[in-house]
């Protein structure tokens, strides 16, 4: 059986990080669109609009690809994930979400001033001895 050559892959998640991207579970290479999806044991799918996708990547490139992407992910995605998420952080906020946010806090001090209202009003009867 024929088998799909992985070694200029495994080289360009090596080389050149910044071409793929990942996204929904599967590794994508920006410039020719094709995607791979890994399974926990390490198998890889490739889906492509071409005809790449109808051979399977040799059993024996499997876990040096593997490797590779878990490489890629750990040492140049995940990084990238925390920076987008630690930008998100400070945002500008949308109108709609600063109006429920100032709702949301004059209900919690209402009910808070509340709270402390009675809790005053039980701390004056005392009963007498």
């Amino acid at each position: 059986m024929a088998y799909l050559d992985a070694s200029p892959l495994i080289s360009a998640l090596r080389t050149n990080p910044e071409v793929f991207e990942f996204s929904n579970g599967h590794l994508r290479h920006i410039p020719s669109r094709h995607s791979f999806h890994f399974d926990r044991a390490g198998d890889v799918r490739v889906r492509a609009d071409c005809a790449c996708s109808f051979l399977k990547i040799a059993e024996n490139q499997q876990p040096a690809l593997f490797e590779a992407f878990q490489e890629w992910r750990t040492n140049y995605w995940r990084p990238i994930e925390i920076n987008r998420e630690f930008a998100a952080h400070f945002r500008a906020r949308s109108w709609l979400r600063r109006q429920l946010i100032k709702m949301t806090a004059s209900l919690l001090r209402a009910l808070v001033a509340d709270r402390r209202r009675a809790s005053t009003a039980k701390a004056g009867l005392v009963p007498a001895e």
